[in-house]
């Protein structure tokens, strides 16, 4: 069974920075997408950032591109979420999650996003990131 522990999230003024971390244990394998998808209230989820762990290939949402960083220590298991130049819309619980669908990009209206499957394989407890103005 795949467990995944989230740190980090708070409380920042629009322009910081915040780094969220995901510990993944119980993998069989070492092929496997890791990321983070959001949900802020009365909003869908959206699919933020996500890392292939055989090879490092990385995915981004047009709404973070060149604003966040995703990167992972595999002898640690772990994923971080580098946050830069936070935006009040980037308010939202922000969940690690584990399921290769997230390692898809998906693109519609001329924006683009991560998918995040309704049922995802593993998802952590999520954690809040609220950035004020």
């Amino acid at each position: 069974q795949v467990q995944l522990v989230e740190s980090g999230g708070g409380s920042v003024q629009a322009g910081g920075s915040l780094t969220l971390s995901c510990t993944a244990s119980g993998y069989s394998d070492d092929r496997h997408c890791l990321g983070w998808f959001r949900q802020a209230p009365g909003k869908e989820r959206e699919g933020v950032a996500a890392i292939y762990s055989a090879g490092g290939s990385t995915y981004y949402a047009d709404s973070v591109k060149g604003r966040f960083t995703i990167s992972q220590d595999n002898a640690k298991n772990t994923a971080y979420l580098q946050m830069d130049s936070l935006k009040p819309e980037d308010t939202a619980m922000y969940y690690c999650a584990a399921d290769m669908t997230l390692c898809r990009i998906i693109c519609s209206g001329g924006y683009c996003s991560l998918e995040v499957d309704e049922h995802l394989d593993y998802r952590g407890q999520g954690t809040q990131v609220t950035v004020s103005s």
